[in-house]
């Protein structure tokens, strides 16, 4: 395991023992910031479209 994936590891086992007020309000925080809430964003639109079949348009 990589010194990232050891942190982000940390960081999730740290989120999960949370309670759920508490996560909440994480939550709420890092959608209140601009960058954090942009690169969500960005995340979950590239795994919404990580087993889509490419488009025949699509310049590879």
């Amino acid at each position: 395991m990589s010194a990232t994936e050891a942190t982000a590891e940390v960081f999730v086992i740290a989120f999960k023992s949370l309670k759920p007020r508490q996560s909440e309000a994480v939550l709420e925080r890092m959608l209140a910031d601009e960058g954090i809430s942009g690169d969500i964003a960005d995340a979950l639109a590239l795994e919404s479209r990580r087993h889509q079949r490419a488009s025949r348009f699509a310049k590879f």
